[in-house]
C-alpha cells in the first residue's frame, strides 16, 4: 500500500527549512505533494505561480515530490489527492501549540487523515519566510537559508525594483 502525504504551506518563499522537511517526508512516504495555499485574504510577496516555480526548482532533485496549489479546506484537498497524511514542520514549541490545535481540528473534520510532525534541523529553527523577506529587504544576507533559485528571485524582486 502506497502512502501519499501532503505538505501544505504558503511557502512565500520556500526556504531551506521547508526543503529539509520535504526531503525528510519524501524519505518516509511514497509520494509527497508540496502544496501551496491560495489565500485570497492575504496578499503574498510572490504570486502562487512564482511560489510553485521556486518550489519545483528547489525540490527537483527529489523524485517522489511534486508541487501543487490549492484553496479551501486542507482536509478536502488531502482527500482529493487521495492522500492519508498531512506533513507539518516544527521549529519551536510555539509552532507546536498552533500546529497541535490545527491537527486536532483536521482530525475532527477528517478522522481518517493523520498529521505527521517533522522537527526541523536546528540550523533552520529560526528561519521563516517572513523573516527571510524582511532581512533581505533591509540588506541582510539570506543566501545560506534559501535555495539559490529563491535568492535570485529575491534579488530580482527587491533589488531591481
Amino acid at each position: 500500500m502506497k502512502v501519499r502525504a501532503v505538505y501544505p504551506g504558503s511557502f512565500d518563499p520556500i526556504t531551506n527549512g521547508h526543503v529539509y522537511i520535504a526531503e525528510r517526508a519524501a524519505a518516509i512516504f511514497d509520494e509527497v505533494i508540496v502544496s501551496i495555499l491560495i489565500n485570497e485574504r492575504k496578499q503574498g510577496s510572490f504570486s502562487v505561480s512564482e511560489r510553485c516555480e521556486m518550489a519545483r526548482a528547489s525540490l527537483s532533485h527529489v523524485s517522489n515530490i511534486r508541487v501543487d496549489s490549492f484553496n479551501g479546506l486542507l482536509v478536502d484537498y488531502v482527500k482529493q489527492c487521495d492522500a492519508g497524511v498531512i506533513v507539518r514542520g516544527l521549529r519551536a514549541m510555539s509552532d507546536f501549540e498552533y500546529e497541535f490545535q490545527m491537527a486536532l481540528m483536521n482530525r475532527k473534520l477528517a478522522p481518517e487523515i493523520e498529521t505527521f510532525f517533522i522537527v526541523t534541523d536546528p540550523k533552520y529553527s529560526y528561519v521563516s519566510s517572513s523573516s527571510v523577506r524582511e532581512i533581505f529587504h533591509f540588506g541582510g544576507s539570506v543566501r545560506d537559508v534559501v535555495p539559490d533559485v529563491v535568492f535570485e528571485k529575491l534579488r530580482e524582486r527587491y533589488r531591481d525594483a
